[in-house]
């Protein structure tokens, strides 16, 4: 049978029913035991698949017995909305049923957007999950620019999406950045306050204001190279260009970053930003999860100018 006929996999979380548990509403152990919100359940509850006991479609108010195994369906009910499937080279760093990590390579876009229908990692996730027939959707847990390259934490199903979403700005997800800045901060170490909001007249530059969204990036130089610092940056809250804002901020705008510093095509032809770590808790297993990704080429040749 050829590839392209062969069933999707779909992805399903399923509860065994002890005797504890008997008696209770599906409902109740959906939300209580499994976690789903009432958002993702509705999404699926209408589906031959959607909630089964012992394969047989059962509603909401249907009470278990033991024995029984409670199932609910995951995977996308409709990919009409996903990006379209397209191929493209990915690196990616971790990937099971609920989840694909991405290494993103700088001047890659995370989602389709007007002049870029088919090139993004949402079309190359989307191909990769059709060309190994899996029911998976392209939902992302957080953004990057365009311009920054490192890790992307990407949900194959609403459920993970939500899960992990709800982790963001807790210390069950942590996200730390590096970059290289102009000149050295100082002091070495320290945690920058400052609310972010839109700067007017412009459609996509961010600027630190008083009437802003409060905004919140620890920092830390770890070496100095001459004219410059290499940063560990870690993000508390989670605003557009929220790094390069802050900064720029303190005076030290990110090398090469054309928005709040100076454009240097002669070093690097993007702002000096990736994301080098991630640590989150699994949304389904509860794991502990650290990935990392090394710092790119060009990230790198900065170390050795003076």
């Amino acid at each position: 049978m050829p590839q392209s006929e062969l069933p999707l996999k779909i992805r399903y979380l399923t509860l065994p029913i002890s005797e504890k548990l008997a008696g209770t509403e599906v409902n109740t152990l959906l939300r209580r035991r499994l976690g789903l919100s009432g958002t993702v359940l509705r999404r699926i509850k209408w589906l031959p698949d959607g909630i089964t006991v012992d394969g047989a479609r059962v509603n909401v108010r249907y009470r278990v017995s033991a024995g029984q195994v409670l199932s609910v369906r995951l995977s996308d009910p409709d990919t009409a909305a996903q990006p379209w499937p397209s191929q493209g080279l990915l690196d990616i760093i971790y990937e099971d049923e609920d989840l694909a990590v991405v290494n993103k390579a700088p001047g890659v876009l995370v989602h389709p957007s007007h002049g870029h229908f088919a090139d993004t990692v949402g079309n190359y996730l989307m191909g990769r999950y059709l060309g190994y027939r899996e029911a998976s959707g392209f939902h992302p847990v957080h953004r990057l620019d365009k311009g920054t390259s490192g890790l992307l934490v990407t949900a194959k199903h609403p459920h993970g999406q939500e899960k992990l979403k709800n982790q963001l700005h807790t210390g069950n997800f942590r996200r730390v950045y590096l970059a290289v800045c102009d000149g050295v901060p100082q002091p070495g170490e320290g945690i920058l306050d400052v609310p972010i909001g839109p700067l007017d007249g412009s459609l996509t530059a961010q600027t630190v204001r008083p009437d802003g969204k409060p905004a919140r990036t620890r920092y830390r130089v770890l070496r100095e190279l001459g004219k410059r610092a290499l940063v560990e940056l870690e993000l508390d809250t989670g605003r557009t260009h929220q790094i390069r804002v802050h900064m720029a901020h303190i005076g030290h705008p990110l090398v090469g970053d054309f928005l709040y510093g100076t454009e240097a095509p002669e070093l690097i032809r993007r702002p000096a930003l990736h994301s080098a770590r991630v640590e989150l808790t699994h949304p389904i297993t509860g794991e502990q999860m650290t990935l990392t990704a090394p710092l790119p080429a060009d990230i790198k040749a900065l170390f050795s100018l003076k």
